[in-house]
């Protein structure tokens, strides 16, 4: 068995046998009528006494912007690992552009699919511009492109220049989120997968970084798969909500679809919280204002 390399994001094996191995490309997205594919998956921690992922049978289409919604545990995140292999499924199985993962070397699918995830996760011993270039690195591109790219990346995410040289514990939790999101794109992937990407981040940065990276998806032609709990965030970015419970699917639809009358009250309620959030301080407001 190959052993970690923990220099690389996700847990890839060690350089030597990363430079030597052959990378999975995806095809071009506009070729592709579904980028994802999940056939009746199921998945288990302690061998079926507890169901993380129960049958789930779903596709994402090419370009568009799914965001997975629901409880504490109710596999969100087993879900979205199963697309790069960070997880396995006991049952069925999980295609990326029309082929089982399963086929693919793990190491080598990562790389072809951007990553962002919640505690960012910058290798703090190395540079901006080290962090973003990882990937390309890893995939053998030579110096000089690596640096175009890692321009062109911190120019895409609006950071100066001058940030290339710094190293992550000189930057901002905002700037710090940024700088992932540049390193996730680096390979030029047509997947991107983000596990609460912004949770950390107060409030005005998260809607801005939020907001920035929709218009990325929208330019580049991504497919992008996102986990989170935030209700209002899911409606704002995506095409496509998907309510998860207990390991299975109970809602799927876009989101004005799920804002009418669904036949769960929990999806109902569910939906209905951004709505009652806002009526709440709405009155809030009017009660203050009525005592000055």
């Amino acid at each position: 068995m190959a052993r970690t390399c923990y220099e690389c994001p996700g847990g890839y094996p060690t350089r030597l046998l990363c430079r030597l191995s052959v990378s999975y490309t995806l095809p071009p997205a506009g070729h592709i009528q579904h980028m994802i594919t999940f056939q009746e998956v199921s998945k288990s921690f302690d061998e079926g006494r507890v169901v993380a992922v129960r049958d789930v049978s779903f596709s994402v289409a090419s370009r568009a912007f799914v965001a997975l919604i629901g409880d504490s545990g109710s596999g969100k995140t087993t879900l979205l690992k199963m697309i790069n292999r960070l997880i396995e499924p006991d049952q069925g199985t999980v295609s990326v552009a029309g082929e089982s993962v399963q086929s693919m070397a793990g190491y080598s699918l990562r790389r072809r699919i951007g990553y962002v995830f919640q505690g960012i996760g910058l290798f703090p011993h190395m540079s901006v511009a080290e962090n973003i270039g990882i990937t390309p690195l890893l995939l053998g591109w030579q110096k000089a492109q690596i640096d175009a790219r890692t321009a062109e990346l911190i120019d895409l995410v609006e950071l100066p220049r001058s940030y290339l040289s710094r190293m992550p514990s000189e930057l901002s939790g905002g700037q710090r989120q940024r700088v992932g999101v540049a390193r996730a794109l680096a390979a030029r992937p047509a997947i991107m997968l983000m596990d609460e990407p912004f949770g950390a981040l107060d409030p005005v940065t998260r809607d801005s970084l939020g907001s920035e990276y929709r218009r990325l998806h929208d330019t580049m032609g991504l497919t992008t798969v996102m986990v989170t709990h935030d209700v209002m965030e899911a409606v704002l970015l995506g095409d496509r909500i998907i309510v998860m419970r207990q390991g299975e699917i109970i809602a799927d639809g876009e989101p004005h679809e799920l804002f009418t009358a669904h036949p769960d009250e929990g999806v109902r309620a569910l939906m209905d919280m951004p709505r009652r959030q806002a009526e709440r301080v709405r009155a809030l407001m009017q009660e203050r204002a009525a005592r000055e």
